[in-house]
């Protein structure tokens, strides 16, 4: 790539920075975004093959770092939340309690590779990119990791026990249902 930073600033700044503010909410997150886009720019120019390309190559970066920048906006709820969050009296927080105890001693159950990715990114807060990183792997291998890991967990929880649900979908109660899950093992 012969062409200089400079030159990609004067020839997109101005087109750029209306790209990214018409899909951002507010000035500094535009501005914030716009800053990443370039630095992105900035780092990896030598990537570019052909000059030909280089406006594709640059609105790919900006609506890259939009996306971004919605993702990272996004709430995420860790897995005991999602399975059994409640807010209503101490007897569904003892049933919060007990089944996230209950999630974990299973998850220590599922296979290596699945049991290592729930626990990195459930417990250990990482994303799915940095597991990916961290265990050497694509991202798309992590995900899978990831996806296969919370699909066992279910079945094993539904294999495992009866749940009670409130009408907004909470659970309420759960009750072992198998020998391998009596009460003291599947919720202690």
């Amino acid at each position: 790539m012969d062409t200089p930073i400079e030159t990609i600033w004067e020839q997109f700044n101005t087109p750029l920075e209306r790209f990214v503010r018409k899909r951002l909410p507010d000035a500094q997150a535009a501005d914030d975004v716009l800053q990443e886009v370039y630095l992105k720019i900035h780092t990896h120019l030598d990537t570019l093959r052909d000059d030909d390309r280089l406006q594709a190559w640059v609105y790919q970066i900006a609506r890259n770092a939009v996306y971004d920048y919605y993702r990272a906006e996004k709430p995420t709820d860790e897995i005991t939340e999602t399975i059994a969050e409640s807010d209503t009296d101490d007897m569904v927080d003892d049933v919060t309690d007990r089944l996230a105890a209950s999630v974990r001693g299973m998850i220590e159950l599922l296979p290596d590779d699945y049991r290592e990715a729930l626990l990195l990114t459930e417990y250990g807060g990482l994303t799915q990119k940095e597991l990916a990183e961290r265990l050497g792997i694509s991202l798309s291998g992590a995900k899978s990791r990831v996806q296969r890991g919370r699909k066992l967990l279910r079945e094993m929880l539904f294999a495992c026990c009866h749940f009670e649900y409130d009408r907004r979908g909470k659970v309420i109660d759960f009750y072992p249902q198998c020998a391998c899950c009596a009460e003291d093992s599947c919720a202690s």
